[in-house]
């Protein structure tokens, strides 16, 4: 799959979201080396700590449908701002763990903006299981 039309799934997912506070909707998709698409989108509340992101969303459902961070090979993300939306923190930490550090990550706008990174340049210190240890 390219990554413009795993772009147009991230759109897809974004007008799956919840977020009637914010009105901030974001889409996410994952995809896995068998070229299964995994989505998500925000999903806010009004105890706003309890809110979830649509990368982590979309990581957390492929994990829970039984693949591993061995198993992904590209993420997308897409939302409605001026440039290409780029994860928040509590994401990267997330992605840096969940995702493979190489592969693609397509930030994207609803605006055909398109910027590639990888888990290592958006979290390049980031915390580790080996940091456990």
């Amino acid at each position: 799959m390219d990554k413009e039309l795993l772009v147009a799934k991230a759109k897809e997912a974004r007008k799956l979201s919840y977020s009637p506070y914010s009105k901030f909707a974001v889409g996410a998709a994952v995809l896995t080396k068998d070229g299964e698409v995994f989505l998500g989108a925000n999903i806010e509340n009004s105890a706003y700590p309890l809110c979830m992101c649509a990368e982590r969303n979309a990581l957390y459902n492929a994990y829970m449908h039984g693949y591993k961070k061995e198993d992904l090979v590209a993420l997308a993300l897409a939302a409605d701002t001026d440039g290409p939306c780029s994860p928040c923190g509590a994401c990267r930490q997330v992605i840096s763990e969940l995702f493979p550090s190489k592969a693609p990550i397509y930030m994207a706008n609803m605006k055909g903006a398109l910027q590639e990174t990888n888990a290592e340049e958006l979290l390049p210190f980031a915390f580790s299981p080996e940091d456990l240890k």
